[in-house]
């Protein structure tokens, strides 16, 4: 089993300490949204813009609801909600993955929003997978996917924003009630969880089992009870069994695309 390891997998390239994350959540959720234009690789309506107030701003990726593209298997205008909550779920870890994102009203209707990080494109999951350095971040992205049932880990959906540090992105297919997982990220499987995002994942279980607390009051409106209770029972599972899963036999275990 890895050492323990001090503080989250890897240091947020946005201001990520406790009052700063709020008042970057305000701005998120209460500042004037203005777009730039579409993002033109995207599956689904994708807009790149900004939000400002006063004499702040960020650049941000705004989703529309009305903009999805349904789906047979995940239920109708949740993608967006969706994404908030791997955000909820990422933050609750105490891990800096996903981008502050918070569901508000916008040019095109209710949708989510997300802080724009500016990373090279071109340096996704697949041009860093062997660097040592990366090791222990991917663990705990590779354990996060696990958790929150990612149907749609794309190597491009990992993206390199520093050293030893990652951001990921495009959660809108996850939390499914049934098992959905595909990913890119299976170099662990077999592997038992290093110590410090096993404890990480019991405070997560120890959350989750709050009703009233502050990670299922978030998760409320955006996923049903049904998926909270995949969700519970996938970090219960994850705990119980202590090592990474390998991939299934009776399903389709990747993406596709890869990239």
């Amino acid at each position: 089993m890895l050492t323990p390891q001090e503080g989250p997998p890897c240091a947020a390239p946005w201001p990520a300490s406790g009052s700063d994350t709020e008042r970057l959540l305000g701005l998120l959720g209460g500042g004037e949204l203005t777009l730039a234009g579409l993002i033109p690789w995207s599956s689904n309506y994708t807009f790149l813009g900004e939000v400002s107030r006063g004499d702040e701003s960020a650049p941000v990726v705004y989703k529309p609801i009305r903009g999805e593209q349904p789906l047979f298997d995940f239920p109708r205008n949740s993608l967006a909600k969706r994404e908030v909550a791997a955000f909820v779920i990422c933050r609750a870890l105490g891990w800096d993955l996903v981008p502050p994102t918070v569901l508000r009203a916008g040019p095109h209707g209710r949708g989510s929003v997300q802080i724009f990080v500016n990373v090279d494109q071109d340096a996704h999951f697949f041009t860093f997978r062997d660097d040592p350095a990366f090791s222990h971040v991917l663990r705990a992205l590779a354990l996060f996917d696990l958790i929150v049932n990612n149907a749609d880990r794309k190597g491009g959906h990992c993206l390199r924003a520093g050293d030893a540090c990652i951001i990921a992105i495009d959660h809108g297919l996850c939390f499914h009630v049934h098992d959905k997982l595909r990913t890119v990220i299976w170099d662990f499987a077999g592997e038992p969880f290093p110590a410090d995002l096993a404890a990480d994942l019991r405070r997560l279980e120890e959350d989750l089992a709050d009703a009233e607390g502050e990670t299922c009051r978030a998760l409320a409106g955006l996923l049903d009870t049904g998926e909270i209770a995949a969700l519970r029972r996938r970090v219960a599972g994850a705990l119980a069994s202590g090592a990474f899963p390998m991939p299934p036999e009776d399903r389709r275990p990747y993406p596709w695309p890869l990239v």
